[in-house]
């Protein structure tokens, strides 16, 4: 007997509803616990400041904590041949949390897999300049799986000021090289001081704790200061002619002998 083709038709119909999108950012953390949702919820607001179109999909369906800090409360996508997501604060937000309210969703391996390719499927971003993902913690198979279904997906890595959190973070950076994924740069987060070699620095800011769950308190702080010049940093590259970003990055590796934000093989 011949055999069949197993062709998920949920794949091009994502294809279809990213479209519009211009550029998806995956902020990406190799471990828990670093600050990866916070950043992600931030970067969509500072993206959103200056005037970008932008959406946020809290994608970490075993530990959604985007709807904690936006306060998204009192939100819901509407239903019009699909899921349209709801504007909260300015930006487009859709996250598992929706019908799952603050209960935990006892998925694992492919079964969360599934659902995160059924809500891309289901949602509608129409145009949008930038799709921010707070991905799944860590390197995984789910991870992996977005990555396939997200081809214009560009990874944002963030660590902290941590030997293990740097060791994994280059062993993880390793595998997105290889599958050929775009890595716009990596973000240390929670730094205590300035130093070379990172596309953009989020210094300690214990001010933040009391800030989550009230969008305009967050953007009063440093820490919210520090993302806006991560937000410019991506926005000016999504404008720059492959000419100027080939003469950026010569001026780069000329100032500090290595790219900011790449790790040596």
């Amino acid at each position: 007997m011949p055999k069949t083709l197993n062709i998920d038709p949920r794949v091009s119909i994502i294809e279809d509803r990213l479209e519009s999108v211009k550029r998806i950012i995956a902020v990406t953390g190799f471990k828990g616990g670093i600050g990866k949702s916070v950043i992600s919820v931030s970067l969509a607001l500072a993206l959103n400041e200056k005037g970008f179109k932008t959406g946020l999909f809290d994608m970490d369906f075993s530990g959604a904590s985007g709807h904690i800090i936006l306060n998204s409360a009192g939100s819901f996508p509407r239903e019009d041949k699909g899921l349209i997501p709801p504007y909260v604060h300015g930006i487009k937000f859709m996250t598992a949390a929706y019908f799952s309210g603050d209960r935990a969703l006892p998925l694992r391996g492919s079964s969360v897999s599934n659902a995160i390719k059924e809500l891309l499927t289901v949602t509608i971003w129409d145009e949008l300049d930038f799709l921010i993902m707070d991905m799944p913690p860590g390197i995984n198979d789910t991870a992996l799986d977005v990555i396939k279904l997200v081809k214009k997906a560009e990874i944002l890595p963030v660590q902290i000021p941590s030997k293990i959190s740097e060791d994994v973070l280059k062993r993880s950076i390793e595998i997105y090289r290889e599958l050929g994924i775009k890595i716009t740069g990596t973000v240390e987060n929670m730094s205590a001081s300035s130093k070379p070699g990172f596309y953009s620095q989020i210094f300690y800011d214990k001010a933040l704790e009391k800030t989550l769950g009230c969008p305009e308190k967050i953007m009063k702080t440093c820490f919210y200061g520090d993302v806006l010049k991560l937000a410019l940093k991506v926005s000016r590259t999504s404008k720059m002619s492959k000419r100027e970003g080939e003469r950026e990055k010569t001026r780069l590796v000329k100032q500090n002998g290595d790219i900011p934000g790449e790790v040596k093989k």
